[in-house]
């Protein structure tokens, strides 16, 4: 059995199940975990071609995606909107809901 990294078997797990990507992304952004939506966009980045591919699409410099979603990236909103459409995907504002 080939060993892989978990990068690549979260890539995986995102092209087979998009519905588990958008939970994660939900409640890494209800968390506010900057460090972990990085982490998760470049998995979900290579899920979709690599950098190169979702930086063509997206009209991005690959350059200026790499830095976006590393670990010290800071991307705007304008950006990540951009780089979720690429992968089918969309921020959206949803009520808070109080018990």
């Amino acid at each position: 059995m080939k060993d892989r990294s978990h990068n690549d078997a979260m890539a995986e797990v995102f092209r087979k199940n998009p519905a588990y990507a958008i939970e994660l992304l939900n409640s890494i952004l209800e968390d506010r975990e900057q460090a972990e939506l990085l982490i998760a966009l470049r998995q979900m980045t290579k899920a979709f071609g690599g950098i190169r591919n979702v930086a063509k699409e997206a009209e991005l410099n690959p350059n200026q995606l790499y830095r976006t979603l590393s670990a010290e990236g800071n991307p705007e909103v304008r950006n990540l909107s951009t780089i979720l459409r690429v992968m089918g995907l969309r921020l959206a504002v949803q009520p808070i809901i109080t018990h």
